[in-house]
């Protein structure tokens, strides 16, 4: 299944949803999700060999009556669609985010039903969805029960709180579990006084340099660390 059908796919889910309304304008969700990929395109920066970054963060300004349309088919869902179709097209053009993708939508008063615009921005973060294999020593990727990430800042917190980096949804794991700090002499994995403790490779640690490869395991999570070794990347 394409890109574009499976995000067809799940605007469809969405706007089937028992809250959603009737379609009542000429907005359409895959024009908007076209914007964006168009968006990312035009915008391409050439961070270092191999490695083109574009925007994370946008923001869909739309007629009042649109947006509540948007409203009305969830607005929180409709933005994870676009969410998805985006990372979905920066995984086929291996384009690289620098932080989370974000997708927000807002009014605009001088719109008319049916149009929009799309602002765009890189806004960097601890994390970013891994849209390619090239794990390096500063931007290591972690695999986390399937579910990978870049990591774009030198400290990234795992744990089931809201205000980790990244949040696991396991009981075993506690709010602030594991930090994963890179510093110029490695990647170090720290536990944070969790409940159940780290585990890296079967042994109990407190902290510990990582290395390629290595598996982690958090609660009943498991997390896969690349480094890619000699910057050479994985396949």
């Amino acid at each position: 299944m394409g890109v574009l059908d499976r995000f067809e796919k799940g605007v469809e889910r969405v706007v089937n949803n028992a809250f959603a309304k009737a379609f009542r304008s000429d907005l359409k969700p895959v024009e908007i999700a076209s914007a964006i990929r168009r968006d990312m395109d035009e915008r391409t920066a050439a961070l270092s060999r191999g490695r083109t970054v574009v925007p994370n963060t946008f923001t869909v300004e739309l007629s009042g009556k649109d947006y509540e349309q948007v409203r009305d088919w969830g607005e929180e869902a409709m933005a994870e669609e676009m969410i998805t179709a985006a990372t979905d097209h920066a995984t086929s053009q291996q384009y690289v985010f620098v932080g989370p993708v974000e997708v927000e939508f807002d009014q605009a008063e001088d719109l008319e039903p049916g149009r929009f615009r799309v602002r765009s921005a890189s806004r960097r973060g601890a994390v970013a969805p891994a849209t390619t294999n090239r794990a390096s020593s500063r931007h290591p990727i972690v695999d986390i029960d399937g579910q990978r990430y870049l990591l774009t800042g030198s400290v990234t917190v795992i744990g089931r709180g809201s205000e980790a980096d990244i949040i696991v949804d396991d009981t075993g794991v506690s709010r602030r579990h594991l930090e994963i700090r890179i510093t110029p002499d490695g990647v170090i994995a720290t536990d944070l006084g969790s409940t159940n403790g780290t585990y890296i490779e079967g042994h109990h640690v407190d902290a510990a340099t990582l290395v390629d490869g290595n598996t982690l395991t958090i609660g009943r999570t498991r997390i896969l660390f690349w480094s890619g070794a000699d910057d050479s990347g994985r396949r």
